[in-house]
């Protein structure tokens, strides 16, 4: 069982920068996929950004490369996402995932993560 808690969410200007932080108990968060995903208002939730479990490879959504970053801290049991150049379109509730599964075909899909946060509201003003 993994229980994950999102912070740093908040209101910011279109152009700032936010930086998510996502706190993972379990002994065993080393070996769990990370996932970030976002839902807008009246919206379906949606890929943000993944890490695999060792940290060394990254996905991202189109619309966040370059403006965002996903990285883990495996001896904190945290996973970050930095977020640049922040748009009004990235205004969304955003919420840390982690999936358990050996074999992972697509990162970017919610089905792959078992276990999810309760969000943290993320505005973006213009």
């Amino acid at each position: 069982q993994v229980q994950l808690v999102e912070s740093g969410g908040g209101l910011v200007q279109a152009g700032g920068s936010l930086r998510l932080s996502c706190a993972a108990s379990g002994r065993t968060f080393s070996s769990y996929a990370m996932g970030w995903f976002r839902q807008p208002p009246g919206q379906e939730r949606e890929f943000v950004a993944a890490i695999r479990w060792g940290g060394g490879a990254t996905d991202y959504a189109d619309s966040v490369k370059g403006r965002f970053t996903i990285s883990r801290d495996n001896a904190k049991n945290t996973v970050d996402l930095q977020m640049s150049s922040l748009r009004p379109e990235d205004t969304a509730v955003y919420y840390c995932a982690a999936a358990s599964k050996y074999y992972i075909p697509n990162y970017g899909a919610a089905t792959t993560y078992d276990y999810w946060g309760q969000g943290t509201q993320v505005t973006v003003s213009s």
